[in-house]
């Protein structure tokens, strides 16, 4: 058995353990609290997009009336036989089973979609899905060819890609959530859309952390493309909290005064709703088929760009949960390191007074 000393200074290590958590606690506390803001403060643009582009449906043809095909390349869609998916997970740990629920979803994705045949690239964004997937698969090979016409005066630039293995890992964006930018996102949005129209790839799916409030968020696979309907989330799989973490959630946000309720929609939003479906013959500077061609990239870009801020908010409310379960903890850990040195003590002193009242009896 440890005597009191070796117990003494494990209580002061516990201690010392349990300020660091409680002050990691406080700190994503506030980033929780920032990153609901703008999660929320991006949702009024988002609504007003998919508002703009349904109104346009409704004043444009989507299907060519000589041929039949699809106007627009985001539309089209065609038999799944190469998947891009886009795995958001964060950027460091001390997040409880955040990283390892959106990593272990990706894969079972990966693998029911292997069964069936497919090819699969994935795109991670983060450290943590950068490092994972980086182990597992290897990462896909490019050639870059260049092509002089006219003397020089002309160059053709063609990037070519070898596949060597049926799931590849594409790219990755290690920092961009480190601090979220719409012209970063837009990028690689837009490589996304140029993969997809050039029939690189068939379909692409997104898979993160959707977030509605500390006690209201889930792990789901979204398909991106093709659009199939705007305004409305494709869930394919779906993974819920459960009633468990629930309570450990809700317990940590109390603490923290953070809200625990989702706080919707505003009458604002709602009435922004009426615009892409009210009967009303709206003026458009620029003729319906073109801006609809023109926004639909931009509307991926949107989608991509609010799941990247629905996941650092739930990364942000995952830590926060779990410093303060092991607060918790520790606290429980010194009570009861406490009470066995208080026992130890105790028993150390009745030794004493035994051994001096035998000495002396002895007398």
């Amino acid at each position: 058995m440890a005597n009191v000393l070796d117990l003494r200074r494990r209580i002061r290590s516990v201690k010392n353990t349990r300020q660091i958590t409680k002050a990691m606690k406080m700190v994503s506390a506030a980033k929780l609290r920032r990153a609901q803001e703008r999660a929320m403060l991006a949702r009024p643009y988002a609504q007003m997009l998919s508002n703009v582009l349904e109104s346009l449906v409704r004043r444009t043809d989507l299907y060519n009336p000589q041929t039949g095909d699809v106007v627009h390349p985001l539309l089209v869609e065609r038999e799944e036989k190469n998947v891009l998916v886009v795995v958001v997970a964060g950027d460091k740990g001390f997040a409880g089973a955040f990283n390892s629920n959106i990593v272990k979803a990706a894969q079972g994705f990966i693998d029911a979609r292997r069964a069936l045949g497919q090819t699969v690239d994935i795109e991670p964004v983060g450290r943590k899905a950068r490092d994972m997937f980086r182990k597992r698969y290897p990462v896909a090979n490019y050639e870059k060819k260049e092509e002089h016409y006219d003397n020089d005066l002309a160059t053709h630039f063609e990037v070519i890609r070898h596949r060597a293995a049926p799931i590849e890992v594409t790219g990755d964006h290690p920092t961009m959530l480190l601090k979220i930018e719409i012209d970063e996102v837009s990028d690689m949005a837009h490589s996304i859309i140029d993969r997809y129209t050039r029939s690189e790839i068939d379909s692409v799916y997104v898979v993160y952390n959707e977030f509605k409030s500390v006690i209201s968020q889930r792990v789901v696979v979204e398909k991106l493309l093709p659009i199939r309907k705007l305004g409305s989330h494709e869930i394919t799989v779906a993974e819920v909290m459960s009633e468990e973490q629930r309570d450990a959630a809700a317990h940590a946000a109390r603490t923290a005064g953070i809200t625990i309720t989702d706080q919707g929609e505003s009458a604002l939003d709602a009435e922004a709703k009426k615009f892409g479906t009210a009967e009303v013959d709206y003026i458009f500077d620029q003729e319906p088929a073109r801006l609809f061609r023109h926004l639909m990239p931009r509307y991926v870009t949107t989608q991509i760009f609010h799941a990247l801020l629905e996941s650092v908010a739930a990364e942000h409310a995952a830590r926060m949960t779990a410093m303060d379960s092991a607060t918790s903890n520790a606290g429980d850990m010194i009570d009861a390191l406490s009470l066995t040195m208080n026992r130890v003590r105790q028993a150390a002193i009745t030794k004493e007074i035994i051994e001096i009242v035998s000495g002396a009896a002895a007398l």
